[in-house]
Order: C-alpha cells, then structure tokens, then sequence
C-alpha cells in the first residue's frame, strides 16, 4: 500500500515538473520518502448531545536534493477555518469536503559532522508545542533550527519570525503570529535517565524555562518509568508568573500495565503552554486537562492489559481539583478497548462519564480510527 500510494503522489509531482528539470522520473521516485497518517474519530458528549465526525490525513514528503542536504514538505487535509481539523455536527451539518494546505516547506543541511540545520517553513518541535498529531494542533513557523550532537548531549537553538500560534495551540488571544519566538535547549541521556533544560523567549508575549527529567528500569519483571517536570512561564503583559510542576510513574509487569501522575499549579497562574497538549502541560487521558487555572491540582491514573497480541482493554481516571473561586472541580472515569489489527492500523473505543461539580453528570463516547504509512 505503502509503494501504491509513494508511486501516485510522487509520480504526478514529477511528471508536473518534468518540463522544469531533466531529472529522470525513475531517478526522482526513487529518492522521496513518504510517510504519514490518517485519523477518523467519533465523538458523543451528553448532556448536551454534542456528536461529532472528525477527519485529518497529514502526508510528509522527504527528498534527497544532494549530499548534504534534504527536502522536506508536509501536506494536511482536514483543517477547517481556524480548527486542527475539520469536525462536522452531524445534527446540523450535511458532508463537506476536506480543505487542504501545504504546511512545511523546509531545507535540511547536514554537511557538518554532528551538526543538521533546518531553514524554512517547518514544525516548531518543544516542550511548548506540538509538531506532529494525528488529529489536532500543530505549531509551525518559518526560521531555523539547528541541532547539534556532541556525545550523550544534544544542544538545540531555534529562532522563527512567524508562527501559527494565533490559530493554532491555547494563545491565540496573546498574539498574531508575527512575533519573534527564540528557543534555547540541552537533552541529555545518561545510563538511562534523560534530561532536559530549555529556555524560550516570544517577543513581547513570555519569558519560560522548563526542566525535564524521566528514566527507564528494569527490575527483574518489572519495568518502571518516572518522570518530572517544572516548568515556568512568565507573560509580559501581565504581573502574575505562572508555573506548573508534576509527578509521573509508569510500570509494566508481563500484559498488564499502569500509569499515575500529579501536579499542581502556581497561586498565580498555571500557562505555561502553547499547546494544551505539550509535554510542559498536563494532559494525559481524555477531557480532564490542566488549562492554566491557578492553584489547582491535576490527577491521572490508570491501568491497562493485554489480553491478547492485538487487544488492550484499560479504566481510566483523571481528577481537577480548583482552589480559585468560580472553577468546578471535574473528574472522569472511562474505560477503552483498543484494537490493534497490525503495526500500522489501530483503532480504540471509549466510553465513560464526566462528572462537574454543579453541572449533572455527562455520558461521553468515542471510536478512533488511524492508519499510518
């Protein structure tokens, strides 16, 4: 399927273009690798009776322009106005088609040992951002990135003079997408333990740092993975710094698995995202999302297992627990089959309940379909 799809997109690239280059058409196939996703997903939320169908395919082309350097480009359908991805009401809207847009253009030089520099229209890959999702936000922007490698350390220094994050991500309201952002970071891998250190200036929007640490054990047949985060965020515009830290342990033990996770947030605030989904917030299971509510308290936990090669079956629980006047407390409960028919197609089912202090408690659904190529 793979080969079928490469040879389609690549072959009417090339024949486009043939008049523009005497490049041979065989030649040209045969340095482009594609890749990509596509994602279906069914969402049901009482009490409003809310349901939805949500649609995203995303296509990465990679080409080998010489030696040293590499094209790269990402094309998306499903995004609908401002939205990650087109979700049509299926109580008021009839079936439309899916808009489609160009959303990397970018160079990549590697002709210096250790060293790749990336110039153009690419992902904005942090803590901060999302670069990559199935069905969902993606931060871009336009500069360059350069990573550079030396023995267990990875240095990275970015700078963008345009960014999505005036429609893409939780900051919409905080710029217009021309401000200057600068990245600063280290990652690090020492005998299993990772850390992270990274520092990130947006012109006249925030200042924020974040530390990251995990680590992967195996102790005998049970393999643990904590990790913990801090990450700190301080807006221009405004007096209150916000900062959010959090706790994290994963186990496995044969087919079974579990996962349990708690933060909190400043008395000030809790922003200190781009994305809700990034690894400096919390979001870990469905609806329950720590999105900056100061003084508040975030609890995940679950438990899942194998019950056979291709199904997991898991229950899920997730806890927000406001101090501030005027936020709700919410919890969830959930439980999810995940079937995964090969490497490369798999589906999961949800069903459970929200539960809002005040508010009745809601029925929610969900069927999640993705392939990858």
């Amino acid at each position: 399927m793979t080969k079928i799809v490469k040879m389609s997109l690549i072959a009417a690239i090339a024949v486009a273009g043939t008049t523009a280059s005497a490049q041979p058409l065989a030649e040209a196939i045969k340095n482009v690798d594609v890749s990509g996703t596509a994602a279906y997903r069914y969402n049901d939320y009482e009490p409003s009776n809310s349901t939805s169908n949500n649609y995203k395919v995303a296509i990465d082309l990679k080409s080998k322009v010489n030696d040293d350097v590499t094209f790269n480009t990402r094309i998306q359908a499903g995004k609908e106005g401002s939205t990650a991805n087109a979700s049509l009401n299926t109580s008021s809207a009839a079936d439309t088609n899916l808009d489609i847009e160009v959303s990397e253009v970018n160079f990549v030089y590697t002709g210096v040992n250790n060293l790749a520099v990336t110039v153009g229209k690419q992902a904005i890959a942090t803590p901060w951002t999302v670069a990559r999702d199935a069905m969902g936000d993606e931060q871009t922007g336009t500069g360059a990135l350069a990573v550079y490698n030396v023995g267990p350390v990875t240095l990275v220094g970015a700078y963008f003079n345009q960014t999505n994050f005036n429609n893409s991500g939780d900051i919409t309201t905080l710029t217009n997408g021309s401000d200057d952002i600068y990245v600063l970071g280290a990652m690090g891998s020492f005998s299993g333990v990772s850390v992270d250190a990274f520092y990130a200036d947006l012109n006249d929007v925030f200042d924020s740092y974040t530390v990251g640490v995990s680590g992967n054990f195996d102790l005998g047949s049970v393999s643990l993975s904590p990790f913990a985060r801090y990450s700190s965020l301080d807006l221009d515009a405004a007096s209150n710094d916000n900062a959010l830290w959090q706790l994290g342990l994963g186990a496995k033990m044969g087919i079974f698995s579990a996962f349990a996770a708690y933060g909190e947030s400043d008395d000030e605030g809790g922003v200190v995202y781009i994305d809700s989904g990034s690894k400096t917030n919390m979001d870990y299971h469905w609806r329950i999302t720590a999105e900056g509510q100061a003084d508040a308290a975030y609890t995940y936990i679950h438990a899942t297992a194998d019950v056979t090669e291709k199904v997991n079956v898991g229950l899920f629980y997730s806890d927000a627990d406001y101090d501030t006047a005027g936020d709700n407390d919410a919890n969830e409960v959930y439980g999810q089959v995940k079937y995964k028919m090969s490497n490369n197609f798999t589906t999961y089912v949800r069903y459970g309940q929200l539960d809002v202090d005040g508010s009745s408690k809601a029925n929610m659904g969900r069927v999640h379909v993705q392939y990858s190529f």
